[in-house]
């Protein structure tokens, strides 16, 4: 299968390219970069160290959609959705990594997902995802008896926060206790904020140098205290779970999926 990568000569594009280059039964068909990016037009081998691919990276997303089968996609939000609209005038399925969606380009993507297969997620990660999945169940378990507090730290170049995996583990929460996070959630604490609300699920966002990604909730109750922890240590393990992502969606029916339906975690009890 020949995929075509999007965002080609950010960090999660190269990691996705060396992932890939190592990959038997997939083959790169194009690599996209945004208009005016200086890494277009460059072998897309020589870009992260292998020698020459011979796919060229480019900025034309009509002809890079036509190269190849599935798209994965980590760029910005306005990219992204322009191209899931060629992608969705070819019927080509898309993985999504971006984040920072507002609510109205969610919408967007919900509704072309009507008419291809389209897996959204803010973290490709296996462990990240088997997360999720365990947060769920020790929110129902603990209750409100436990304060819950999540706090995210990404490098210094990330544009969004709090970052999209904080946000979806501030969702996951939330949900199993029943209460939406747009009530729930509180993104920052300063002067006499009194005391902490029961039910309050709170997001902290650590901005500094390289950090890959650092995920830790804490469950906080009467007389102890649970902590959940996932730290990444190189995008390798997203790049992963992208791929593993492009697999799976190839052979789906048009529909709006996530790494939980890839994993196929949430059928496990």
């Amino acid at each position: 299968m020949k995929l075509i990568i999007s965002g080609a000569a950010g960090r999660m594009g190269r990691a996705i390219l060396d992932s890939l280059y190592h990959e038997e039964d997939l083959e790169l068909g194009a690599a996209l970069e945004k208009k005016g990016h200086p890494a277009v037009g460059r072998d897309a081998g020589e870009l992260i160290g292998v020698g020459k691919w011979k796919v060229s990276l480019t900025d034309q997303i009509k002809k890079a959609i036509q190269a190849g089968e599935t798209v994965i996609d980590f760029t910005s939000p306005q990219n992204t959705l322009a191209i899931l609209q060629e992608a969705m005038s070819k019927g080509k399925p898309m993985v999504i990594g971006t984040t920072g969606f507002l609510s109205d380009e969610e919408k967007k993507i919900a509704k072309a997902a009507e008419k291809i297969a389209i897996v959204l997620s803010p973290n490709m990660s296996v462990g990240v995802n088997l997360l999720f999945k365990l947060l769920a169940e020790a929110a129902e378990a603990l209750g409100e008896a436990y304060d819950i507090e999540i706090v995210e730290m990404h490098h210094r170049q990330k544009r969004d926060a709090p970052s999209g995996t904080a946000l979806r583990m501030g969702d996951v929460l939330a949900r199993a206790r029943k209460s939406p996070l747009s009530q729930v959630g509180r993104f920052s604490r300063q002067g006499n904020i009194g005391p902490r609300p029961s039910g309050e699920i709170g997001i902290q966002t650590l901005r500094g140098g390289d950090v890959v990604g650092d995920h830790t909730v804490i469950f906080a109750g009467p007389g102890e205290r649970i902590e959940m922890t996932h730290r990444a240590h190189s995008r390798n393990n997203f790049a992963r779970g992208a791929l593993l992502a492009a697999r799976w969606v190839v052979q789906q029916p048009p529909g709006l999926y996530d790494m939980m339906d890839v994993l196929n975690l949430k059928n496990r009890s």
